[in-house]
This record gives structure tokens, sequence and C-alpha cells, in this order.
């Protein structure tokens, strides 16, 4: 792969073409991508047993089966979403029309975490290209089986100036947060995510940041406590305990 700066030109490039703007275009590109997942799927679940321990059924549950959901609802309502909404006009423009143009960003970085590496790298995904974005993706070295499977999906499914992947530690992180991105997602840890949120606004860039903390249960006196602490460990357990909302 050339150096960080010389891709995403390239997807700021690929983006003023203004091909991501087709929702037809979206459509096939979320399909490619659901049925690239679909067909290596065993391949997944080999690699996320390899860098977490997960049995298959755990896998689909909380990595595969979310994404397919999310492609499958992107791909139902992309039209419908990306289509011009007519709002009131006010009576200053009484003769004028008034309509709201969903719009693309540009190109978008998403940066995801090792705990659940599959689902929080392509559920993003889903949504940024859904959007009309191009995407440089970014996944945790410390699911090196899980990332090597997702960059060959990647690169099955599309060309880098249209999405491209980086592998690395925080050097590869660093690069990529000194260029001009005109989106950053990002899960992880809160320290990283207050790096990410200084050096996006270096350049005014907007930020999402989906970061761990403890999340408390209420349990009210009306509940049926055998059932709830039920799922409260269920909740607790699954994943081995790596949850943000654990």
């Amino acid at each position: 792969m050339d150096n960080v700066q010389t891709v995403i030109n390239r997807q700021k490039a690929f983006f003023t073409s203004r091909k991501t703007k087709e929702p037809e275009y979206r459509i096939r590109a979320l399909k490619k991508l659901k049925d690239t997942i679909q067909c290596r799927e065993e391949g997944i679940f080999a690699a996320l047993q390899q860098d977490l321990g997960k049995s298959p059924m755990e896998s689909y549950a909380t990595e595969i089966a979310l994404v397919l959901e999310e492609l499958t609802t992107q791909i139902k309502h992309l039209k419908h979403w990306a289509s011009p909404r007519r709002v009131k006009t006010p009576l200053t423009h009484f003769i004028s029309h008034s309509y709201i143009l969903p719009e693309p960003y540009g190109v978008i970085l998403i940066i995801a975490p090792w705990n659940y590496p599959f689902q929080l790298l392509m559920t993003p995904l889903a949504g940024a290209l859904a959007a009309g974005n191009c995407v440089a993706l970014k996944s945790s070295r410390f699911a090196p089986a899980t990332q090597e499977v997702m960059e060959s999906i990647i690169g099955e499914c599309f060309p880098e100036e249209y999405v491209s992947f980086f592998r690395g530690g925080n050097d590869i992180n660093q690069s990529l947060l000194q260029e001009r991105f005109d989106y950053i997602f990002f899960t992880g840890g809160t320290e990283t995510g207050r790096h990410v949120m200084e050096a996006a606004a270096h350049f005014l860039t907007p930020v999402s940041l989906e970061l761990g903390g403890k999340s408390p249960v209420i349990v009210d006196k009306d509940a049926d406590l055998e059932l709830a602490a039920r799922r409260i460990i269920w909740g607790k357990c699954i994943n081995a305990g790596q949850t943000c909302v654990a």
C-alpha cells in the first residue's frame, strides 16, 4: 500500500467524481459486501476463534448477524433515505419550494477496537457507504487474524480509492489523524478518544466517539428478580465481559 497521504488523496479525488452520490451505486456496494460476508462466514468464525476464543454461535450472534442486519436495513431503505424531503417554506420565501436533500460528508475515517473487531468496523462502514461516503478503515492490531480476513473482504469488494484498509499500530493512527477527513468515527478507550478529538479539532472535523465505561442497572421493586439477575449476568459475561456496556 502507498503511504497514508497518497491513499487519502486518491479517495478525495474519487469522491469528487460523484459516483458515490448515486443511490444505485451505493446499493450495489452494500449488496456486494453482504454477499461476500455471507460467503466468508467460516473464515470469519475461524479468525474470531483464533483472536478471541469465540465460538461460532457467539461470533454469529455478536458480530456477523448484527452486520448483516445493518446491511439489509440500509439496502432496503437507502433510496427513501436519500430522497429529497419536502418541508414547509418560510413565509418570507412564499414563492419558493423547500426541500431537505441528504448529502454525504466525503471521506470518513473509521477506527475500530479489538473486542468486537468485525462488528465494530463493518457496522459503521455500512452506514458510511449507504450515506455515499468514501471510507478509510483502521482495525485493531490486537485481533490480527480477524484483521487479515477483513482486509481480504474489503479488497475483494471495493477499489482502494473507495474503501481503504490500514493495518499497524499507533504510528499509523497518528499518520491518519494528521489527514483532513470529513468525519471521524472512533470506537475505543476514553484516553485515545481524547487524542482523536484533539486531532479532529485542528480541522474542525465532526467526530463520533463510542467510548468504554460502566453502565449501571436499575432493578425496580416490582421486577422479577430471578429473571433480572439472569439477564444482567448474561450481559456481563457475553464476549467474556469485554463489552463497553458490561
